[in-house]
Formats: structure tokens, sequence, C-alpha cells
């Protein structure tokens, strides 16, 4: 009797394990040899490119995301990146980036720059002259977009600005001052005054005002200097040294506040000149934050053509007004 179960317990195993193959191999797809596996690879290849024709091309890592109404980038894996398009710009000094920031209608502008546009440009221009790329390689732009991108959330904007090549465009030389050359300009808050004209007749520039510039302490008020048109500072040693003892002094005493006052020459509309001199102003404060320092210990200011510090008669008196005025507070 027994030995006649014996196929039947056979079979009834083999058909167990038969069902049991089908059931996870074929319906659940479990079985790693059943068929040849679909891999879906998770790509590391970048998602935006920033290119220069065939001259130079960089991948990022995405686009530049912002949060709704804020104006400092998401800038997380973009740091390789930027020092290719920094070390592309220093080495081919012929050619000029335009940075333009998007913004919405329904965000709002917490920056002192005209727009929100314009402040995440000058973000992102910021970090690439921390770079060493000089500031008449970058040019900065805002534009409001009616279809810019939202992320699901509607928290955060995305491609909130773009970059584009093109030939440097070089500025027209200033004209050489008609007045005397041996007119002075007096400097406010020193004992020395800075001559017009240098010895052999050429023209106060920018840079020699700024360079006469001395740091003293850093609740003596110091001036930075800006060529015309320009929100980008002139660096010298001695506003290294303002700014690396007053960000100190400002990390170490949290109720003290660095203000910053922009000021201009009396050339165009006096809206364009307050707007302009606030700007100005925007770019040190913008510098500032990218340092570490709290945005609540920064005050921006700009009084346009306002307390000029020299005569608006003179080339070189208009350069001298052209100006932000730092002191801690």
């Amino acid at each position: 009797m027994f030995t006649n179960k014996t196929p039947w317990i056979v079979l009834l195993v083999l058909w167990m394990a038969g069902s049991t193959w089908w059931h996870v191999c074929k319906i659940k797809q479990l079985c790693a040899d059943d068929a040849p596996s679909t891999t879906v690879a998770t790509s590391s290849a970048p998602v935006f490119t920033l290119s220069d024709g065939a001259r130079f091309s960089v991948g990022l890592p995405g686009t530049f995301n912002f949060a709704k109404s804020g104006a400092n980038p998401n800038m997380a894996g973009f740091d390789a990146p930027l020092d290719s398009i920094a070390t592309y710009l220093q080495n081919n000094p012929d050619r000029q980036l335009t940075l333009t920031g998007y913004y919405s209608a329904s965000e709002t502008n917490p920056s002192s720059f005209s727009n929100l546009g314009i402040a995440r440009a000058e973000a992102v221009r910021e970090m690439l002259i921390q770079r060493g790329v000089p500031a008449t390689s970058l040019l900065t732009a805002g534009v409001e977009k009616a279809d810019i991108a939202f992320s699901a959330a509607g928290d955060s904007v995305m491609a909130g600005v773009n970059g584009s090549f093109a030939a440097m465009v070089v500025a027209a030389p200033a004209q050489p001052d008609s007045l005397a050359s041996t007119s002075a300009i007096s400097a406010s808050a020193a004992s020395t005054s800075v001559a017009s004209t240098s010895s052999a007749g050429t023209p106060v520039t920018e840079e020699a005002l700024a360079k006469a510039e001395k740091f003293e302490s850093v609740f003596k008020p110091i001036d930075l200097y800006f060529k015309t048109n320009s929100s980008d500072y002139i660096r010298t040693d001695e506003t290294k040294k303002f700014f690396k003892e007053a960000i100190a002094y400002l990390r170490k005493n949290k109720d003290k506040s660095l203000v910053l006052t922009g000021y201009t020459d009396n050339v165009g509309p006096d809206a364009a000149n307050l707007a302009l001199s606030k700007k100005r102003a925007g770019s040190v404060k913008t510098r500032l934050l990218s340092q570490g320092v709290a945005a609540s210990q920064v005050k921006v200011d700009g009084k346009g053509e306002a307390d000029p510090k020299a005569s608006n008669d003179t080339e070189s008196g208009r350069k001298a007004n052209r100006r932000v005025t730092v002191v801690v507070q």
C-alpha cells in the first residue's frame, strides 16, 4: 500500500516546488536569473550646461535655485564648476559673462537692489569675483519672468540665474579734466587731500583715490571707491584690513552693525543715482553675507548725489563722490 503512494507523494512535492517557482519567478519576477535585468541607473551627468560656443563648456549639477523671495542661491555641488568658469574668464580676458537673474511679480524683494533678479545675479557674480574673476568680466541684469518655474512645494525658484558669454565690451576712456591740474579734492574724515592730477598732469583715478584711504579703526569711516556705472568696489590692502577686523568684531559683538552708505556724483537723474548708490552699498553687503556676516548686522543706505565730499564741477571731484562709506556702529 505504501509503495503505491510513493509516486503520488513525489508528484505532489514536484507540483508544490514548481508552483512555488512559478509564483516567485514568473509572477513576482524575483528570481535574479529569470531574465536579463533592466538596470535603472542614476545618471551623474549634469542637467545644465553653460558654454561659450566651442571655446568652453562646463556641466553644472543643476540650475541656480533660490528660496522664494530669496537672493542667496543653493550652491551645493557648484564649487568645481564655478572654479572652471573662473579659470576660463581669467585666461580669456576678451570674453565677458552676463548673469541674468529672474524673478516673479509674486515675490518680494528683501535686497537693496532695484529688483530681485539683479540681487540673484549679483550673488552669483560675487562668488566668481571671490575666485579671482575681474569685475569687468562680469555683467548682471534682472528680468521679471511671468512663467518662472517654482518647485512642487512652491517655496523655491528654479533656474533663478542664467549666463551667456560674449566678447568683452570695452568702455570708452574717460575724458581728461578741462580744469587746472592743481585743483584738489578735500577728503572728509582725513587730514590730507588728494590732488586732482598727478605731477605729470594725469587726472586722478578711482584706483588712486582708493589707495589713498587708510585703515585706522573699524569705528572710523573708510571710503570704498567705484568706477562709473560699476557696483563693485576697488579692493586695496587697507580695505582688506578694515573688513577683516570688522568681520571679526561683528562676530564677537552681535549687538553691533556695519553701516554701508552709498553715494554718487551728480551725473544723471536723481532717482537713478539714488538707486545706484543703494546698489553699490548692497553689493558690498552681498559680499559680507557670503563671508558669514549676519544680515541683521549689516545696514544699507543710499544717499545718491547728496553730501558730496568734493566738487561735482570737476571729473576728479565726481570720481571722489562715487563711493560707499563703511563704519562699525
